[in-house]
């Protein structure tokens, strides 16, 4: 059995504050999937995430929009860790709600999503720049 790691690093252009359907993205930078292995996609940033969910109907990328900012307001009285802004200390508590890591199997050299799932990154600032990802894969 050969096992092959490669490890690649891509950014993101900015994406406007939200939830964004980044599959096809992620996968255009990746020359060929192994049959068997793992793909780990690793955030370096600390006001966005990643998450799997719905990739058909865009209005679930903006429910969760909705969501998350009810779960975590801006403008919070208790808020101390202000200097950046208003939107800064929410997109660092839903960073930790969504994680900044996926782990995804592969299978017969394909992502083994279910039918209606995609990969998310999910902005959580107004202006968050370019976002670096870091993608590992493990397989044979």
């Amino acid at each position: 059995m050969f096992v092959m790691i490669k490890q690649l690093e891509i950014t993101l252009r900015p994406m406007s504050r939200g939830f964004h359907l980044v599959t096809r993205e992620v996968l255009q930078h990746i020359e060929s999937l192994p049959k068997v292995g793992i793909m780990n996609i690793f955030c370096k940033h600390t006001s966005c995430g990643l998450s799997i969910n719905e990739n058909y109907d865009p209005d679930v990328r903006r429910d969760l929009e909705t969501i998350f900012n009810k779960l975590v307001p801006e403008n919070c009285s208790d808020y101390t860790h202000t200097l950046e802004g208003s939107d800064d200390m929410p997109a660092h508590a839903k960073s930790v709600l969504s994680g900044v890591t996926l782990t995804i199997p592969i299978t017969n050299g394909h992502l083994n999503l279910g039918t209606w799932q995609g990969i998310y990154f999910n902005e959580y600032r107004d202006y968050g720049g370019p976002r670096q990802l870091v993608i590992t894969i493990i397989g044979e």
